[in-house]
């Protein structure tokens, strides 16, 4: 597909309201581009399975995202600081029934026929953040950083710390709430009037005018449809991927009120889900799951169209483009080299195992290529990208360095940091699309380079912290193995690696156990590693009923149940209910060492609850309290929390000598 083939698409999709077949995008794309069109139709299937750009529907039709948004209605409930200040704060309210495209500040809003004007809003940037989160935390400063050009220049002036002052575009609600008579608990009926231009219409709704069972139905319709969105795709790309694909799995009634904001659902009303790391970024998961890690890099995959070159490079787990390949020549070009040997080298690290055949075939491709670019390269035009297409080559040879040597050593994944993988696909990921920003024949501006060269520190930053995780929990297993007593030979010590995790909250550990232990030594450990006093009542219990024999009379399962017995009922996962408050999701895998059969955590995060804490959901409000800028809710959290608590406190180490004082 050539780049205007993909630009008519988009168009198309993005002008298009009704359910349309391939033949029919296919036909509207060729009457723009007819270059390439055997396996046009093809390839834009691929695009809309991989890319999901495009939902299925009846008979073999797709529909777009305006096709499936527009009109759909729902809610927002402004907050008690925007009703104070008579704003209200687009932010992520519209996701995803916006244009994803357009950012936030351009939206249009009407209130009876007219539009609703636009102020301003000065304050820190984490007075703004909860109103930008659901795109992901993680890019929240971004969000914000683009709402003007002061703003930008703030966040760039330290990539580490954010700016001591922001402001942001806030519509100016002042007449509509006074003559509304608004209140807390309010909500505003939004209609999608343009989804593509991002025009909204709002209706006053006064709290308690929807009746509960209403929003009650709603909500279970959302809990399934972001399940199957979970089930179906995973993570997603994005979170408003996600989002998006839980709206249409949920089908009409949830693009439809009476229904709660997705701020309200989300953060305050389902503990169903919540969320949860992803490498560098942030999604929504089942509550008390972790997103599996990957086994390899998982950059995103060429088309259907992918050249023999990309097809040899993918096959050695290395996802890249051509644009790719041209940006690691540009830079030998820089340094004054011609040797395609050494280029093959920075592609491929040695560590990859690259076979005499295919490197000789790249190595080829690679000259001919520098023979090509050389025509038209100056190096003193390259002056300023130079210097940093070359820090973003070697990152990205470390990086797919770092992945072939974890998967070469044959190393057992439980003992990495969390979503190893997963992080090294995220710098992988960036680090190409920036390489292919750089092979370009116009040079980035001066405020494009800066940019990247900010966030390539951040980048480096990560890469070095992830490497020295993986080392530090390398040698902190093996020290932890040579210090402990090995116990006699026995096939029932085989351990099996266990997660630990709090429904509702990102705390978790993985623990190595041997089979031999049953769950109420299981029910002792968690006592331990989460600081729990045991006076509440507790069991273990399945989400299905499967083997008789393994429950009490109250439909628990037996404590006297061991790991190796639950293995061979083939259960991988089990409840641990402690009161009525928490929910610890209990999940085995294999674990294959034989040099191993010693108990030890490997991995974990985040400091546990107090038990006395009302439950995941309290908690979280708790967690968000301690970072606003109010005190007293910093009080009010603390007082609940312990003072001094630090929700992202983990020590291995310490995390280790309880589980030997568990099982001294």
């Amino acid at each position: 597909m050539t780049s205007d083939q993909e630009d008519a698409l988009y168009s198309f999709l993005d002008e298009t309201c009704t359910a349309f077949t391939l033949k029919d995008v296919t036909w509207k794309i060729r009457s723009r581009d007819s270059k390439r069109f055997g396996r046009l139709q093809a390839e834009i299937a691929n695009l809309f399975n991989n890319r999901r750009i495009a939902f299925p529907v009846e008979d073999n039709k797709w529909l777009s995202r305006r096709g499936l948004f527009d009109g759909a209605r729902f809610s927002i409930t402004p907050a008690r600081s925007e009703l104070l200040n008579g704003i209200l704060i687009p932010g992520h309210r519209c996701v995803p029934f916006a244009n994803p495209f357009v950012p936030p500040q351009n939206y249009k809003f009407f209130w009876k026929d007219s539009l609703i004007g636009v102020s301003t809003a000065e304050g820190s940037p984490e007075e703004f953040y909860p109103f930008f989160s659901i795109y992901g935390e993680e890019y929240a400063p971004q969000y914000i950083a683009q709402e003007n050009p002061e703003n930008e220049i703030a966040y760039g002036a330290d990539p580490f710390e954010d700016p001591g002052e922001v402001s942001i575009k806030a519509l100016d609600m002042r007449h509509i709430y006074r003559e509304e008579a608004f209140v807390p608990g309010d909500r505003f009926l939004v209609t999608i009037e343009d989804w593509k231009a991002c025009i909204f219409r709002l209706e006053h709704i006064a709290a308690g005018a929807w009746k509960k069972e209403n929003l009650k139905e709603w909500m279970d319709i959302a809990e399934e449809a972001f399940f199957q969105s979970f089930r179906n795709l995973g993570p997603g790309s994005t979170t408003d991927e996600q989002i998006a694909w839980a709206y249409f799995y949920g089908g009409k009634r949830m693009m439809d009120v009476p229904a709660y904001s997705l701020e309200e659902f989300l953060y305050e009303k389902t503990d169903k889900f919540s969320v949860t790391t992803f490498g560098l970024e942030s999604r929504f998961w089942y509550a008390g799951k972790e997103i599996p890690d990957y086994r390899t890099l998982q950059g995103v995959k060429t088309q259907s169209d992918e050249t023999p070159v990309e097809r040899l490079l993918l096959q050695h787990n290395i996802p890249v483009s051509e644009y790719v390949i041209q940006s690691y020549i540009k830079d030998a070009m820089y340094r004054g080299e011609d040797n395609a040997d050494r280029i093959v080298d920075r592609i491929v690290p040695p560590s990859c195992g690259i076979n005499k055949w295919d490197a000789e075939y790249l190595a080829a491709y690679i000259s001919d290529t520098l023979k090509e670019l050389r025509r038209f390269y100056s190096v003193f035009t390259d002056q300023k990208a130079g210097p940093i297409r070359q820090e973003v080559c070697e990152l990205h040879t470390a990086v797919i360095d770092l992945a072939c040597r974890l998967k070469r050593d044959g190393i057992d994944y439980s003992i990495l940091p969390k979503h190893t993988f997963i992080v090294l696909s995220q710098i992988q990921i960036y680090t190409s699309s920036i390489l292919e920003d750089l092979d370009v024949e116009e040079q980035p501006s001066e405020t494009e380079l800066t940019a990247i060269d900010n966030s390539m520190d951040e980048m480096l930053e990560i890469f070095d912290e992830i490497k020295e995780m993986i080392d530090k929990s390398r040698d902190t297993f093996r020290q932890t193995n040579l210090t402990l007593v090995r116990k006699d030979d026995d096939s029932a010590r085989a351990l099996r690696a266990v997660q630990i995790s709090i429904g509702g909250t990102g705390v978790w550990r993985r623990l190595l156990l041997p089979q031999s232990f049953d769950l109420g030594d299981l029910h002792r450990i968690i006592l331990k590693l989460f600081s729990w006093s045991g006076i509440q009542p507790h069991r273990f219990t399945l989400d299905y009923i499967s083997g008789g024999d393994l429950f009490d009379e109250d439909a628990g399962v037996k404590e006297s149940v061991t790991i190796k017995e639950l293995a061979s009922h083939y259960l991988n996962e089990i409840n641990y209910e402690y009161g009525t408050r928490w929910t610890v999701k209990i999940i085995f895998s294999p674990y294959n060492d034989a040099n191993t059969e010693n108990p030890v955590c490997v991995a974990g995060e985040n400091s546990p609850p107090p038990e006395r804490i009302e439950g995941p959901l309290r908690f979280r409000r708790f967690i968000s309290a301690l970072e606003l800028n109010d005190e007293s809710e910093k009080e009010i959290a603390l007082a609940e929390l312990g003072e001094g608590f630090d929700p992202s406190a983990f020590d291995i180490n310490e995390c280790n000598k309880k589980l030997n004082d568990t099982l001294s």
